[in-house]
């Protein structure tokens, strides 16, 4: 198993599936389990955000999440249908700033961004595709 592909509605009831896509993912490679709360963190920070801002009236966009297992590290892919969004984009949070005055927001990104060794966004015909990798210590 090198690389698993899920499809979910973008709906917030769906993140533990996605969840348990991942586990299931890290368990079968056998992967270090120190290694999987980074990508834990991630899956839900990019699908909640697409589920938050991807959604508009009654469209609720498609997500696809595939896992990638390549040399000694792992990538993940959050695909989905909705309008053009690049969250990288996105000035990184002042973390220094007290708590009452940073905006809400932003955070989960940043916090993906510090955890993983490559972080990149494309849009693809009609689909936004982030892509995250780290490198785990596997061959």
């Amino acid at each position: 198993m090198k690389e698993r592909r899920l499809a979910v509605a973008g709906e917030a009831a769906q993140l533990p599936l996605l969840t348990q896509f991942l586990q299931q993912f890290w368990s079968t490679a056998g992967l270090p389990a120190a290694a999987l709360n980074s990508f834990e963190l991630a899956v839900e920070e990019l699908f909640m955000n697409v589920v938050m801002h991807a959604s508009h009236g009654d469209s609720v966009p498609r997500v696809e999440v595939s896992l990638a297992l390549a040399g000694d590290g792992v990538t993940m892919t959050v695909e989905d249908n909705g309008p053009p969004f690049d969250p990288l984009s996105l000035p990184a949070p002042d973390v220094d700033a007290s708590l009452a005055e940073r905006p809400i927001g932003g955070l989960g990104v940043f916090l993906v961004r510090k955890s993983m060794d490559a972080v990149s966004y494309r849009r693809v015909g009609e689909r936004n595709r982030l892509s995250i990798s780290k490198r785990i210590g596997v061959a």
